[in-house]
């Protein structure tokens, strides 16, 4: 008996890494699809669930899972904010943010707080438009959330000589201003056309246009064929918003690559692979 016991509790400490995706709801996430897809591609072992959790549990949840056996997870809609006044550590840029969407739990229970959407953001540009640079141009966003604060600060670190900015509630995008500095111009909602006017990079960091939302309306009258346009959408892949970008002779990069590239740094971390983000992934995440 004695050996058994002693047996089996050397498997737990062996157990495979555990890791998940936490929002409420989380049903939708393809994240599940995308980790396993890579846990099976490099043949790891663990596992990748989604984890529905109402924002009152979060800090509970993430007090517990360490004690479970997951070494990290990712957040989602609407915990990124929250968890950074959970976390006991967190990195410049998920400070900076303001949200994080990617945790490491140490050893000792600690909890590691980052963001990579900004990575991921960037990385898709640079994979599906080698030639395109932050540094050519005014880059124009519209959307003020969590997902624009991460692109507005990758932007910004990347080059980005003007970063342009408008959301329908005013005053989030003047608190990034109030935070980014003087290279971030507000613009009322209803100018969305004159910030296109010469812009290098155009963004929609909203949730307009996905299916069951809203459509996203912007004229674009002022938009130059030169520019690159992207949607951090990617349901449907080709938004309204792209395809109309696309007729006028633009550059259009879809929103699921930023998807892909910002859930590797976390990978990496928790399952010891760098993995590769290549046209593989993007069918089994479809």
């Amino acid at each position: 008996m004695t050996a058994s016991i002693s047996s089996h509790s050397e498997q737990n400490v062996q157990h495979a890494p555990l890791a998940g995706v936490i929002g409420w709801p989380i049903a939708h996430s393809r994240s599940p699809r995308l980790h396993r897809h890579w846990l099976d591609r490099y043949d790891l072992p663990g596992d990748y669930i989604p984890i529905p959790v109402r924002p009152e549990h979060l800090s509970d949840v993430l007090r517990m899972l360490p004690k479970m056996g997951f070494v990290g997870a990712n957040l989602t809609i609407p915990h990124k904010e929250t968890a950074l006044q959970i976390a006991d550590i967190i990195t410049d840029r998920a400070a900076l943010i303001g949200a994080a969407n990617t945790l490491i739990f140490h050893e000792d229970g600690k909890i590691h707080a980052d963001n990579t959407d900004g990575f991921g953001f960037i990385a898709n540009l640079k994979q599906h438009a080698p030639d395109w640079s932050a540094a050519r141009g005014a880059a124009a966003v519209i959307g003020a959330g969590g997902a624009a604060r991460a692109v507005v600060a990758s932007l910004l670190e990347s080059g980005a000589p003007e970063l342009r900015i408008t959301n329908r509630t005013k005053i989030r995008a003047e608190q990034i201003k109030a935070e980014f500095g003087a290279k971030v111009v507000v613009y009322d909602w209803a100018q969305i056309g004159n910030m296109l006017d010469g812009a290098h990079t155009v963004v929609n960091a909203t949730s307009m246009g996905m299916t069951g939302k809203p459509p996203l309306r912007v004229p674009f009258d002022a938009l130059q064929s030169s520019a690159l346009v992207t949607d951090l959408v990617y349901t449907p892949l080709m938004t309204d918003f792209l395809t109309e970008a696309q007729t006028r002779g633009c550059t259009v990069v879809d929103g699921l690559g930023m998807l892909l590239h910002q859930a590797a740094p976390g990978f990496e971390r928790w399952f010891g692979q760098r993995p590769e983000v290549d046209d593989a992934l993007r069918q089994a995440v479809l």
